[in-house]
C-alpha cells in the first residue's frame, strides 16, 4: 500500500443511497465505489439461501470481473409474528420487480390486526480481499409500525421503528439511523477491520 495512495475498494452494488451511508462511516483512506465504476453492468444473482450467501455471491462476482478488493451486503427483516419472513427474500418480497412500496404493503396487509410486531433488521457484509471472504454483522430490535411515517431512508424504514425510540428509521437523521442501524454496526465492523490491516494488505488497489 502506498504511503500517500488510496485504496479503491468496490461495493457491489449502484444502490446510491447504500453508498452514501456507508461512505459516511467508512475510514479515511479509502474510495468507495459502485459496481458501474468499477465497469460492471447489470444486476447480479442473489440465489443464496442466507444473507451472506447472497452478500458473498455478489462480492466474489465483482472481484472476479475487476481484480480489484470489493464487499457487498445483504439485509433482511425478520419479523417474529412472521416466522421470521421476509428474512432473506426483503428485497423481493411482494415478487419479482417489485418496488420498497410493494413489499412494506405486504408486510402490512400481513401483519394487519396483530399486536406483536416485533422485528429484527439484520446486514451481513462480506468482503472479498485477494480472493478470500470475510464477514461483518450487524442488526438492530425494533417493531413494526402500523403505518408509514417518514421521508427519509429507503426499504422498510419507513416502518421500522428500532427499540427505545417512538420514530421510525424514515423520519431520523441520516447520522442518528447510522448509529444505531443494522448497516451502521456492520459498516462500523468493516471500518474497524480496514482500519487496523491498512498498512498490511497482500493486494495493492492503491490509485494516486
Amino acid at each position: 500500500m502506498k504511503e500517500t495512495g488510496i485504496v479503491k475498494l468496490v461495493f457491489a452494488s449502484d444502490n446510491v443511497n447504500k453508498l452514501n451511508e456507508i461512505r459516511k462511516i467508512t475510514p479515511p483512506g479509502y474510495n468507495i465505489i459502485s459496481k458501474h465504476d468499477a465497469g460492471v453492468s447489470g444486476s447480479l444473482a442473489e440465489t443464496g439461501h442466507t444473507l451472506a450467501d447472497n452478500a458473498a455471491q455478489k462480492a466474489m462476482a465483482v472481484y472476479d470481473a475487476t481484480g480489484l478488493d470489493c464487499f457487498a451486503d445483504d439485509s433482511g427483516l425478520e419479523v417474529e409474528a412472521l416466522q421470521g419472513r421476509p428474512g432473506v427474500y426483503s428485497a423481493r418480497y411482494a415478487g419479482p420487480g417489485c418496488s420498497a412500496a410493494d413489499n412494506i404493503r405486504k408486510l402490512l396487509i400481513e401483519l394487519e390486526g396483530l399486536q406483536h410486531r416485533h422485528a429484527v433488521f439484520r446486514t451481513v457484509i462480506a468482503l472479498v480481499t485477494g480472493g478470500r471472504v470475510r464477514y461483518f454483522e450487524g442488526s438492530v430490535s425494533g417493531r413494526i409500525a402500523s403505518a408509514l411515517s417518514g421521508k427519509g431512508g429507503f426499504g422498510y424504514d419507513p416502518v421500522f421503528i428500532p427499540d427505545g425510540f417512538e420514530k421510525s428509521f424514515a423520519e431520523m437523521p441520516a447520522e442518528d439511523k447510522n448509529r444505531i442501524s443494522h448497516r451502521g454496526k456492520a459498516v462500523r465492523a468493516l471500518a474497524a477491520w480496514l482500519a487496523e490491516t491498512a498498512g498490511n494488505k497482500d493486494v495493492d488497489n492503491t490509485v494516486d
